[in-house]
């Protein structure tokens, strides 16, 4: 395609004869006014000056000079040359127009390639996937990561007796070369067997590669991989068989629920381990309580015996009221050792690092509730928890399972279901708790204090933070001189 030159654009000129008279009348040019802009500046203080209006005249003789050379001109032009200049400005647009036409069709032959291209273009990017992943779900149900292996092995061991068995690739069978048949088997035999190896590359590379959420590019890929190969063995009609492309496919698929598999029980054993994590910290708590309490008890069962045996009656029943006390408080206490479902319920936020409409709501045995609460506000995340209520209940397991039950749809993992984290108000989780459970709040609290976000600032994202650079205290010209380190022999 011949390159364009320039940007100017040619307005069509029409085709027909122009009829130009032999002699030409002169051209009369009317002298015009000169007329002054009423946006010009003044230069003086009664109208422009002396040199401004030598300039204007300046300028106007040499237009009047400009139009009466090309009047000349055109008077000494004749026909043949006008017809000439006509032709030269229609050949140009001839030849923009052919021009054109080229690029027209050069534009549509390169969206017809981008077209195949994308056909053939197998969409494996990580964040364009991600973003269109939903709930994974299995497609080979089955109890356990070791259900899942056992059949992958069987599956590919299916798949071995294929390949060695000559099921895994279809060519033709009466291809000869130089007149013989043997060496055209031969022929198509190895580069069968070509072609496989560079499937099962792609094969095992896809194996190798896959997660739940790109099962189906690997897929796709592998569906392009084996139309390729058969585009290419055409000339001996060499393709993948059907049966063992799907024994492939299926193996992708199964490994990638093997992984969603593992990663499921992972997850499971974190929580599980976490829970016993906590039982063992209530556990020591409960015995800690239950000794202070019985080091109580001696104590008070001392003084009174001390009372008995003077005789003295003054304040023993006063100290029998206690032990009775006393005794109440470790039986609670051993009764909340006993009962595993036992605990509080308790609901919190983390304003500076979540936001305003987030809560998690989990449930904990410890005697002291605030213990669990400081401990999940650690270093993992910027800010403490702030809690916004606390409940007590002999069922709290089946309290919080309630709770997380009727916020189902506002969980914010919606996969993870040990993720206790919800999109509500404390409010709307108050409603709900006086709903499903009616017993009466230890602790509440609508607005979050949020202390040390505050004090911080108060920011919700990185891009009200201000923009400063990290600067030394001591300006450089005035630092002093770094001392070298002593040496000592």
């Amino acid at each position: 395609m011949p390159a364009h030159t320039g940007s100017a654009s040619v307005q069509p000129i029409a085709a027909q004869p122009v009829a130009v008279p032999a002699a030409l009348p002169p051209v009369h040019i009317p002298p015009q006014p000169v007329e002054t802009t009423p946006t010009r500046p003044k230069s003086g203080l009664f109208g422009p000056g002396r040199k401004q209006l030598e300039a204007e005249q300046r300028m106007l003789s040499a237009e009047v000079e400009r139009l009466r050379v090309e009047n000349t001109r055109l008077l000494g032009a004749d026909r043949r040359q006008l017809d000439a200049e006509i032709n030269q400005w229609h050949a140009r647009l001839a030849d923009l127009q052919r021009q054109a036409a080229e690029a027209r069709q050069d534009l549509a032959s390169v969206r017809r390639q981008v077209e195949q291209v994308g056909v053939e273009l197998v969409q494996t990017q990580d964040a364009a996937l991600l973003q269109e992943v939903g709930l994974y779900h299995y497609l080979h149900p089955l109890e356990d990561a070791v259900a899942y292996k056992e059949r992958l092995n069987r599956l590919q061991q299916s798949i071995k007796t294929m390949a060695r068995g000559d099921q895994a690739v279809l060519a033709v069978t009466n291809w000869t070369v130089n007149g013989s048949s043997r060496e055209g088997a031969a022929m198509v035999r190895d580069f069968s067997r070509l072609m496989l190896r560079a499937y099962n590359a792609e094969a095992d590379n896809c194996v190798r590669n896959v997660k739940p959420h790109r099962v189906a590019a690997m897929v796709d890929r592998l569906a392009k991989v084996r139309a390729t190969i058969a585009r290419l063995g055409k000339t001996m009609d060499i393709q993948i068989a059907g049966s063992y492309h799907e024994a492939r496919v299926m193996e992708i698929r199964l490994t990638a629920d093997y992984l969603g598999k593992v990663e499921e029980e992972k997850e499971r054993v974190r929580a599980e381990r976490e829970r016993q994590r906590e039982e063992e910290r209530a556990r020591r708590d409960f015995e800690r309580e239950k000794a202070r309490l019985a080091k109580e008890q001696a104590h008070y069962q001392s003084a009174l015996a001390k009372l008995q045996a003077s005789g003295s009656t003054a304040g023993v029943e006063e100290l029998q009221q206690k032990l009775e006390e006393l005794a109440d408080a470790i039986a609670g206490v051993d009764a909340r050792d006993a009962n595993v479902r036992a605990g509080y319920v308790y609901v919190i936020s983390n304003l500076g690092a979540f936001g305003p409409d987030m809560v998690k709501i989990g449930m904990t045995r410890r005697l002291e509730p605030q213990d669990r609460i400081r401990e999940l506000g650690d270093a993992s995340v910027p800010f403490r928890f702030d809690t916004h209520a606390l409940i007590f209940s002999e069922d709290a397991v089946g309290l919080e399972s309630r709770l997380h039950a009727a916020l189902a749809e506002h969980r914010v993992n919606q996969v993870n279901t040990q993720r206790e984290f919800f999109y509500a108000t404390p409010a709307e989780v108050r409603a709900v708790l006086e709903r499903i459970a009616g017993q009466h709040l230890l602790e509440y609290r609508e607005m979050p204090e949020a202390l040390e976000w505050r004090a911080s600032g108060a920011r919700t994202s990185r891009g009200n933070a201000p923009d400063r650079a990290v600067e030394p205290s001591v300006p450089a010209a005035t630092m002093p001189p770094v001392a070298p380190p002593a040496v000592t022999a």
